[in-house]
């Protein structure tokens, strides 16, 4: 069910609102390396979380929602602090995963086969994202692993979507920008939002988007950011990323039977007070 436009364009006016420039005392940004000794592989992640919520969970008092974003070919997980900041200032542990090396195979496409060819790829991702979720309960236990928000960019959408489809018991949302090759689940199971591109270099799949009526039946959003494919990351301009941060907010505000409280305002004014009980 795609929105016009002009919805995701009027929704700018929230994000001047909540701008999401925080403080650096609000949220903390870590940078973790992990080596899968069965798979010989390093996995880099880079973790963000609202101090405050951290230290309510490591006291007992609540659980850490998580996310995990994958990053789209050749941008690195680095490359989405736009996105994470918005997941931070909400409560949510963030964990953007990196999950291509230097050492592995372009990506190929392969008329014909299942996933034009990158259904290896799509596995792989899925490896990467429960073992980095195992290590993760061992550091951080104080988190919810069990109903994940997922967010992916490119191919990291079609990770998030297929890890969607293969582990639906772990997954509450899936948000995606511009994935092009997964169908997206309509079951129902998870909420979906997916902010496509207007870019002519990159054409989404037959069978990827919903029509109209499986859309509006399974919850799908489905909107025109009017974007290049390249923009929807921390390399896009101000004016895309802010409208993108300010529709992100909107839909985690949407109930989901979680326990994540909209983000305080006084995070966005540095006022100490946010801090407290």
């Amino acid at each position: 069910m795609k929105r016009p436009l002009t919805v995701f364009v009027g929704l700018s006016a929230v994000a001047a609102v909540a701008y999401f420039s925080f403080s650096h005392w609000a949220i903390r940004h870590e940078n973790i390396s992990f080596y899968d000794e069965v798979r010989q592989r390093p996995i880099a992640v880079d973790l963000a979380v609202r101090r405050d919520t951290e230290m309510k969970a490591e006291a007992g008092m609540t659980m850490l929602p998580v996310a995990i974003v994958s990053h789209g070919n050749t941008v690195k997980n680095t490359e989405y602090s736009f996105l994470a900041n918005v997941l931070a200032a909400r409560g949510f542990l963030v964990a953007s995963i990196q999950h291509d090396l230097p050492t592995d195979a372009p990506l190929m496409t392969t008329q014909g086969s299942l996933y034009v060819g990158r259904l290896k790829v799509y596995e792989r991702g899925e490896k990467n994202i429960i073992f980095t979720i195992d290590q993760l309960k061992k550091r951080i236990p104080y988190a919810d692993y069990d109903h994940l928000t997922l967010l992916g960019h490119s191919n990291g959408g079609d990770i998030s979507m297929f890890f969607a489809q293969q582990h639906p018991e772990l997954v509450r949302r899936v948000v995606t920008l511009d994935n092009l090759r997964v169908p997206f689940v309509t079951s129902g199971a998870a909420k979906i939002l997916s902010f496509r591109s207007e870019d002519p270099h990159f054409k989404t799949d037959p069978g990827v988007l919903p029509d109209s009526k499986i859309a509006k039946q399974a919850g799908i959003e489905i909107i025109d950011t009017g974007a290049q494919h390249n923009e929807l990351s921390d390399r896009g301009p101000e004016s895309v990323k802010s409208r993108i941060q300010a529709t992100l907010d909107q839909f985690l505000s949407e109930p989901t039977n979680s326990k994540v409280s909209p983000i305080d305002p006084r995070i966005l004014h540095n006022d100490p007070r946010a801090m407290g009980p």
